[in-house]
């Protein structure tokens, strides 16, 4: 028995992510119960799968952003503002899809450089920056197409946002699954190499082995489920949405920034004290204003799935979705004084806030009482993020 909790606490297991993931399962199951045997349903999945992508995707960056002491109060007004320019260039100018994307990107770059801009050179604080920032871009989608909706038919371009045409099928799907959990065993393997090589101790095997197969499991289920639904009229199962493969692409590049590369670690630094960051040569503001253009990247992806899936461009697009990202964001552990999250966090508390939302739909239940819920939900995560913290001797 001792070997087996000397063996837990080698393998560093966190035990946020453990705890979040047993609240995920929970809510999961009492929805399930109180829906009939809705909730788990395949088809019920497949669609908590789609609309968690936009939000997923956002709050991705949202963490890195949190963590370098900011925040983007901005980032649904925006999304709403591009989408709403990509669906009027394409629908009323007849751009195609691929320039009118580039076009929307180009805007959300000149909206990052202005916010970043007074953000690391002026000094304002973020929160301002983007308050302001969250009323004008929503003034700004209006404008843009005079408040009408601005449909799309792009056939390639709706398949972006998932729907009827917008999954891969059961045998990619299988093919993708199959080499994601061939990666991680060769990452495990890999891990316990460099470990022997420089004499770090390692897990048994029997340890690493079950580490690993955990997430194996839950990919193989996913992708179990996503084969499982089909839609009447088509011969084929639809298999894994593509705007969960762009989410997962987002979250695997973030994930790549923040543990190989030296902007990744710089910005967890300047979290943790920004004084200490710049005093020991860490360039804070060109990582701020890099911060920023990487959130342009990111919204005009979502506002590209966004669109794509609702088939139009609408001047509501996006509307209070910065409660959803920031709700996602700080639910996954990452801390609002700054210098602590992680992408994993950000994934499981979308989908924790996605559960939530759509539990509640199922079952009825007003967007007033909603709304409640899901602020009380933040604040629940906030407190939980305190106690936490306090618990475990965590200053940061």
């Amino acid at each position: 028995m001792n070997l087996v909790i000397q063996s837990i606490k080698r393998a560093q297991v966190d035990w946020r992510m453990v705890l979040m993931s047993g609240v995920l399962v929970v809510i999961a199951l009492v929805f399930n119960i109180l829906s009939d045997g809705i909730f788990l349903s395949a088809e019920n999945l497949y669609n908590i799968a789609q609309q968690t992508a936009v939000v997923g995707i956002l709050a991705t960056i949202m963490v890195l952003i949190i963590v370098a002491r900011h925040i983007d109060l901005s980032v649904g007004s925006v999304m709403g503002f591009v989408g709403v320019l990509i669906a009027f260039l394409m629908y009323t100018a007849n751009w195609s899809w691929q320039a009118a994307s580039l076009a929307g990107l180009a805007a959300a770059i000149a909206v990052s450089m202005y916010q970043g801009a007074l953000t690391a050179f002026i000094g304002v604080p973020s929160f301002v920056v983007t308050l302001g920032g969250l009323m004008s871009f929503r003034g700004a989608a209006y404008l843009v197409a005079d408040g009408k909706t601005q449909p799309l038919a792009d056939e390639f371009f709706l398949k972006l946002g998932g729907g009827y045409n917008g999954g891969i099928g059961v045998t990619a799907s299988w093919v993708i699954g199959g080499l994601i959990c061939a990666g991680l065993v060769l990452s495990m393997l890999s891990k316990r190499k460099a470990k022997k090589a420089y004499g770090v101790p390692t897990n048994s095997a029997l340890m690493d082995a079950a580490i690993v197969l955990i997430p194996i499991i839950i990919i193989l289920s996913f992708v179990a489920v996503m084969n499982a639904y089909q839609l009447p009229n088509k011969a084929e199962a639809q298999g894994i949405p593509i705007p969960v493969l762009i989410w997962g692409a987002v979250a695997l590049l973030i994930s790549f920034l923040v543990h190989r590369t030296r902007f990744g670690r710089y910005v967890y630094a300047i979290g943790g004290n920004p004084d200490a960051a710049a005093l020991v040569g860490i360039p804070v503001k060109k990582v701020t204003m890099l911060l920023f253009l990487l959130l342009a990247v990111l919204t005009t992806i979502a506002a590209i799935v966004a669109i794509s899936r609702l088939n139009a461009g609408t001047n509501s697009l996006g509307n209070n979705l910065e409660l959803l990202v920031i709700a996602a964001t700080v639910i996954g552990g990452t801390a609002l004084a700054g210098g602590s999250g992680t992408i994993i966090g950000s994934v499981l508390g979308a989908l924790i806030m996605q559960c939530i939302d759509s539990g509640m739909l199922l079952l009825d239940i007003s967007i007033g009482t909603r709304y409640i819920i899901i602020g009380q939900v933040l604040i629940a995560a906030v407190v939980f993020d305190v106690a936490y913290r306090k618990w475990t001797g965590d200053t940061v």
